[in-house]
């Protein structure tokens, strides 16, 4: 286990990175004071955080790589068991956090509860258990390369369906794309998410089937480099692979453009090569020229990460009902403890680094204590 770790400790510091920035983005101090880096892009384009959750996808994949293989010389049965318990018991994680902490508060601080009813069916880790599951099935039943010819067929078929049944002239846009028009097929208005002032889930059912190619790709990555081995020709491939995936995906954006909200073929191609470049740059940095004392940072949050991440979002959604002179604790802390001395922008960021640094020293307690919490 020891030697496994060392010879991919690239891999882990990218699941590790990824978390982290996953905690960064979501926890700003003030949703209305964040630098455009840390900000999603409005609706059409690509910020550095619209990379957060591909690679995190990506990143499972990468996992996959190593964990699909001891079930290779063991029973179906003890296969589906498992990847459809795990699939199941996400997705039941992702509903739980969406109703959590069943109430809410009005504007003079009365506590009331919340209509399940209303709750939001899809999100982040719905998405995660839906391309998890079939990213699995599929890598386990059928050849690597035919998967891979498959996932070509999916973001082709998915570029057909959005412009085929898209509303004109803009069959992308927030209101007339068909991912919109699908999921109103099979849930009530209320059940979707509103960050975008209207109805629309940018995690929805239609627009997980393109990020089950995300994990496709992590899968194929984690592969390669174990057949390949920690070298510079593997860098050399990783990178010069990701830099033309980059390329195809910007003259595919002429198209179809690069949109993370509807998760668009050429925003998962442009995340894969930028994932490409990264995990070459890490094994360079790491493998070769042998820079590791940095990377514990990152392998804390690789070493727990679903548990972390679940644990910002009850924390963060805590905050939000824990009330103190008169409005929750967040903007109380915020305030008090970082606007007072920072300029706006600043503190916003501030707070979001400690509240990751909060995280980062619970799951550095949980790596002292080789307490590993896995779904």
């Amino acid at each position: 286990m020891k030697n496994r770790s060392q010879r991919y400790l690239a891999l882990d510091v990218l699941r590790g990175f990824t978390i982290a920035l996953m905690v960064l983005v979501n926890n700003p101090g003030s949703w209305s004071s964040i630098y455009a880096p840390f900000e999603h892009a409005a609706w059409h384009g690509f910020t550095p955080t619209d990379l957060v959750f591909p690679t995190f996808l990506f990143v499972i994949g990468n996992a996959m790589s190593f964990s699909l293989r001891k079930y290779e010389e063991k029973s179906e049965e003890l296969f589906l068991k498992k990847i459809f318990t795990r699939s199941l018991l996400i997705f039941s994680i992702g509903l739980f956090l969406s109703a959590f902490p069943f109430v809410y508060r009005n504007e003079v601080g009365e506590l009331f509860l919340k209509d399940l009813t209303e709750m939001r069916i899809m999100g982040v880790l719905q998405r995660i258990a839906l391309c998890y599951l079939i990213a699995g099935l599929m890598l386990h039943f059928i050849k690597t390369q035919a998967t891979i010819i498959i996932s070509i067929n999916i973001l082709l078929f998915y570029w057909w369906v959005m412009y085929r049944f898209g509303t004109p002239p803009d069959p992308y846009s927030l209101v007339g794309n068909t991912a919109l028009k699908f999921d109103l097929l099979i849930f009530n208005p209320e059940n979707l998410w509103k960050g975008f002032g209207m109805a629309f889930d940018p995690e929805g059912l239609l627009s997980t089937l393109p990020a089950i190619v995300n994990v496709v790709a992590g899968y194929v990555a984690g592969k390669f480099i174990q057949q390949s081995g920690n070298t510079v020709p593997t860098i050399w491939k990783l990178a010069l692979s990701g830099f033309l995936i980059l390329i195809i995906a910007k003259f595919w954006d002429l198209y179809f453009p690069i949109i993370k909200g509807i998760w668009t073929s050429s925003y998962v191609l442009y995340a894969i090569g930028w994932d490409l470049i990264l995990i070459a740059a890490l094994i360079l940095f790491i493998e070769i020229w042998k820079f590791k004392k940095w990377t514990y940072f990152f392998v804390v949050f690789g070493r727990n990460p679903l548990f972390i991440f679940v644990l910002s979002g009850l924390i963060a959604m805590l905050m939000g009902i824990i009330w103190v002179d008169g409005g929750s604790i967040k903007p109380w802390i915020y305030n008090n403890a970082f606007l007072s001395w920072l300029s706006k922008y600043n503190a916003s960021l501030a707070f979001a680094v400690c509240f990751m640094v909060l995280m980062w020293i619970i799951g550095y307690v949980l790596d002292k204590k080789k307490i590993y919490i896995k779904v």
